[in-house]
């Protein structure tokens, strides 16, 4: 860990202004990847300057594809011409740093013949292995070579449509689906497969690019392989979870936090528990320009109303249920709320290790194996603490904190934030991989913090 990688965070301060959010992370590299398919250049707007993005540039301009910045702030133009092999060295310098490589087999497959995918980095919040990636690979008729330095893929005899479900609705393979399938010959049929707003997305996007995909009801999407895509011209959707990271803040730090370009459709879960705990928000519509006003974006406002928070119980889940990348910053705010929260995580099974840090600064929380919850979960019986229990309210108090993952990074600001006292927060960098500018952000929103 780099020495200046920390941040002393002066807590006890509410949060109070306007920050925006731009495009969501888990759509914006997917869209990145999708350009690969065009035979004519791509246009994405609304890009967050966030490492995700920096990787998949990286990666993208090692197989041939130009890159350049658009006129428009957080424009990025992509020409896909002269897509080329790139070296096993080239691609090893990118291991670890994102598992967004394994979603290149399929569009380099059709492009080139072959892919490589190094070793996979990304969060340590569960082993996430990419079985259900190979598999359906395999199924599109893909042969996939193990080696020490990664996966070697060919496809002999071309990809071919086919009928695959998934035994978990999993983003990333369905994601994998819908990027292989759109120019495998023939027509697929995916079943089990994720639905999240980013998903219909990238659906989108492929559509724009001339694919043909239909989705049904049950989880059942079908994509029918044409033998050529265009480019495409898109401005994603908005980041849903960097919204509801600064709406918990906003909570936490009994603050108010207007977050431009947040939309109401995507985060209605999520806003009604924020409501159901006590918090309180409302929905600011866009302002025309007129004489002497710029005009305004909507967004969302979040804010503490006074008062005691309220405890609840929560279960994650796959949408359009409660996002698990939204219960870890939100149980930060829970440990202010009074009575029993329970948290129920179903979607991955080791990620409340950062409530270990939450403890120390004060916080009661105690984790379980057993699913404490109705919805049916893969990780009852299995001997993962994945259910919790949050007491409150809790005095949090400063204490020094090694950041694990990108989401438990930001939760761990949180509590940071809200602390008396200054905190030492090491490994910040790693909120780079999600979070754009957020030091700038906090700052914006009148937090006292700085690089010791």
């Amino acid at each position: 860990m780099a020495t200046n990688d920390v941040l002393a965070v002066h807590g006890g301060t509410p949060l109070q202004g306007r920050i925006r959010v731009r495009g969501a992370k888990n759509l914006v590299s997917k869209a990145m990847v999708a350009a690969l398919l065009g035979d004519a250049p791509s246009r994405l707007f609304d890009v967050p300057r966030i490492r995700d993005v920096e990787v998949v540039r990286g990666l993208l301009e090692l197989h041939g594809v130009r890159v350049s910045d658009g006129g428009e702030d957080g424009e990025l133009v992509f020409d896909p011409a002269n897509v080329e092999r790139a070296s096993t060295d080239e691609i090893n310098v990118h291991a670890g740093s994102s598992r967004i490589p394994i979603l290149f087999c399929g569009p380099l497959l059709h492009r080139l013949g072959h892919a490589f995918i190094p070793d996979l980095g990304g969060c340590h919040i569960g082993p996430r292995p990419i079985d259900f990636h190979l598999q359906a690979l395999r199924e599109f008729g893909a042969v996939v070579e193990k080696t020490p330095e990664g996966l070697h893929l060919t496809a002999p005899n071309g990809l071919r449509g086919t009928k695959f479900e998934l035994p978990y609705p999993s983003v990333g393979a369905t994601e994998q689906v819908l990027l292989t399938a759109v120019m495998a010959e023939g027509v697929t049929e995916l079943r089990n497969a994720a639905v999240e707003p980013e998903i219909v997305d990238l659906i989108c996007i492929l559509q724009k690019m001339g694919a043909i995909i239909t989705v049904h009801t049950d989880r059942v999407i079908e994509i029918q392989g044409v033998p050529r895509l265009s480019g495409y011209t898109h401005r994603p959707i908005p980041d849903r979870i960097e919204a509801a990271s600064w709406a918990a803040a906003a909570l936490a730090t009994r603050g108010d936090v207007e977050v431009l370009g947040a939309e109401q459709g995507d985060m209605m879960t999520f806003l009604n528990v924020f409501r159901s705990v006590g918090g309180a928000y409302e929905i600011t519509d866009p302002r025309a320009p007129r004489a002497g006003h710029p005009g305004q974006e909507g967004g969302i406002r979040f804010w503490h109303p006074g008062g005691e928070l309220k405890a609840t119980a929560l279960e994650t889940d796959v949408h359009p249920g409660f996002m698990t990348d939204w219960q870890q910053p939100l149980v930060v705010a829970l440990t202010q709320a009074r009575g029993l929260s329970i948290v129920h995580e179903t979607v991955y099974e080791q990620r409340l290790g950062y409530t270990e840090a939450l403890n120390k600064m004060g916080a009661t929380i105690q984790v379980y194996r057993d699913c404490l919850g109705g919805t049916p979960c893969r990780f009852g019986r299995r001997n993962f603490n994945h259910s919790a229990v949050i007491a409150g309210p809790s005095k949090l108090h400063a204490a020094d904190l090694v950041i694990p993952d990108l989401r438990a990074g930001f939760s761990h600001l949180i509590a940071a934030l809200a602390a008396e006292g200054t905190s030492r927060v090491y490994g910040v960098d790693l909120i780079n991989r999600g979070y754009e500018d957020f030091e700038a952000k906090l700052a914006a929103l009148g937090a006292h913090v700085e690089r010791p």
